[in-house]
């Protein structure tokens, strides 16, 4: 079916774009080194300008130490012309619960905003055991792109 009518394309509220990032669990973090970027999907937490996640040990974690800004999008797609896209640009801090109080105070924090969504998170019935680095990307910059189809 052709499309009789232009699509429009806007940027949504931070508001708008703050409220998507609350919708969903699964996002896209990208990172670079040197000349190579890469895109892996995540699940996450986003609570008070924090987007919070959990990985495994791995070459995404000695990439992000070494160069800790970092990219998160996540998009709601529902046709050709309807969609809605945020990127959240900022650094990415690796939490410690061995660290000094205000680590040990995040990455408790961390835990239990994941286990809102997973309760077994970090449990001996933990779906991902292999998955124990958390993390926390600081929302320094979030924009927003959207298109609608006008019928």
């Amino acid at each position: 079916m052709a499309l009789t009518h232009r699509p429009e394309f806007f940027e949504p509220s931070r508001a708008e774009a703050v409220e998507l990032l609350g919708r969903h669990q699964v996002g896209r973090l990208a990172f670079s080194f040197h000349d190579r970027v890469d895109i892996e999907p995540i699940s996450y937490v986003f609570s008070d300008g924090w987007i919070y996640g959990r990985t495994s040990q791995g070459t995404k974690l000695t990439t992000v130490r070494h160069h800790p800004w970092v990219a998160f999008e996540v998009d709601e797609v529902e046709g050709l012309f309807d969609w809605r896209s945020v990127v959240v640009h900022g650094a990415l801090y690796f939490l410690d619960p061995n660290g000094g109080d205000r680590d040990r105070e995040a990455y408790a924090h961390a835990v239990r905003l994941l286990r809102q969504f997973d309760a077994e998170v970090l449990t001996a019935d933990d779906p991902a055991p292999e998955r124990t680095t958390l993390f926390r990307i600081h929302a320094d910059d979030i924009t927003a792109r959207a298109a609608r189809s006008s019928e």
